[in-house]
């Protein structure tokens, strides 16, 4: 996994230490763009460990949630972590929630359990406790997790100071394949947000970048700049730039 590891930029240690894991999990987030490309291009996402590791490593690209915690978790088993994959449901704008395998995120068992996710565009930045009622203060804003009967649900305080769902899961454990039905759909369906537009973000240090479409979305320290992309060559250029991807 060193190719792994060089991909990410990560020199430090690897045994597996909740402080090994916030590191990696950070190094992911800075490095490996979230981004559905190949939607667009007409490119199938299937989802087998050895065609999302060669989309990552040697193509240098990034992914959805599926291949991106999906690699991750390859990763973090390679170095001796105990990594499950876990279903979630995506909460929506109207109150309800996607159907199960919407989204793939992953639990890691150290002395106690973690939540980690590096496929969720802008979220925390470091795992979260997988505990339940507790504030957890990340570079990126505060999260806590809620849990009623056997299911959690993750959430993330705005700045009015209001707790707002992002997604609901189980500890049920998930085989990759199990997601391929719902990976289909999100790169199939007219109705699926991937299909609709086409997105490329990471996280910074201070923030985020995010080339939606002709917009380039650039978040740092509580500030946000918007620029409209003139042209397709200049879009193209942005993505080498910013985000290592030659298309």
């Amino acid at each position: 996994m060193r190719s792994y590891l060089d991909r990410i930029g990560y020199l430090g240690p690897i045994e597996g230490t909740v402080g090994n894991l916030r590191a990696l999990h950070r190094a992911h987030l800075l490095t490996v763009p979230f981004e559905n490309l190949d939607i667009s291009l007409g490119r199938k996402i299937v989802l087998e460990e050895e065609a999302i590791l060669r989309k990552i490593l040697e193509l240098q690209r990034g992914g959805f949630c599926y291949e991106l915690n999906g690699a991750f978790a390859g990763l973090l088993r390679a170095l001796g972590f105990q990594v499950t994959l876990l279903s979630a449901r995506v909460a929506r704008s109207d109150g309800g929630e996607g159907p199960e395998f919407d989204h793939l995120t992953l639990r890691i068992d150290l002395e106690e359990p973690w939540l980690a996710d590096v496929g969720f565009g802008d979220s925390f930045l470091e795992p979260l406790r997988l505990e339940a009622e507790t504030e957890q203060a990340d570079p990126s804003g505060t999260f806590r997790l809620i849990e009623d009967a056997g299911q959690w649900q993750m959430q993330k305080r705005e700045s009015a100071g209001d707790w707002i769902a992002q997604y609901s899961f189980s500890l049920l454990p998930r085989r990759l394949e199990e997601f391929a039905g719902m990976c289909h759909v999100h790169q199939t369906s007219p109705k699926s947000s991937f299909t609709q537009k086409r997105i490329c973000s990471r996280a910074t240090p201070q923030g985020r970048i995010t080339l939606s479409e002709m917009k380039l979305i650039v978040t740092s320290t509580g500030s946000r700049q918007e620029t409209v992309i003139a042209s397709e060559e200049e879009r193209r250029r942005i993505l080498q730039r910013e985000f290592g991807i030659h298309l």
